[in-house]
């Protein structure tokens, strides 16, 4: 599970940073991206994250927020994580999230405890986690809270 998350952001930050310059950023959707909740998660999503700006995406269900490449990639109907995940989780505004460093700097956020599920990469390089997810906080919130983490880390990254 974890090596083919590793694959999905990886082909994710590889299409984000490669349509850096362009006008719209070529995100893969997620396969649960036309669920009506994703648009509920899109229509919300604010105009900057981090004051990064926010991008044109080609894909139902994304976001994207950066400057000269995308710091901030979202993807909403990912997987939704097994509840025997061994990923640390953090507490955001009230949104629970999976946190996979193993491509650090580039950190991979997962909704956990809702449904649809929603996938946040961050460069850790050039926006802090905490705020870019306090910042999609909000959006992410209209998703179906399904359960919550019973460890809570006290650090992002």
């Amino acid at each position: 599970m974890k090596t083919k998350i590793r694959l999905i952001a990886a082909a994710v930050i590889i299409l984000g940073t490669l349509s850096g310059c362009a006008r719209t950023v070529a995100l893969n959707p997620a396969e649960n991206a036309s669920d009506t909740e994703c648009a509920d998660v899109v229509v919300r999503l604010p105009e900057t994250v981090s004051d990064l700006p926010i991008k044109e995406t080609n894909a139902q269900g994304t976001g994207a927020w950066g400057a000269d490449t995308s710091a901030v990639l979202l993807r909403c109907g990912v997987p939704v994580p097994d509840p025997t995940s061994t990923l640390p989780c953090v507490l955001v505004d009230e949104v629970y999230w999976l946190r996979d460093d193993a491509d650090a700097p580039n950190y991979v956020f997962t909704t956990y405890g809702r449904d649809p599920a929603v996938e946040v990469i961050v460069d850790q390089e050039t926006v802090s986690p905490g705020a870019a997810l306090y910042d999609l906080a909000n959006a992410v919130s209209f998703t179906t809270e399904t359960g919550a983490c019973t460890d809570i880390e006290d650090s992002l990254g």
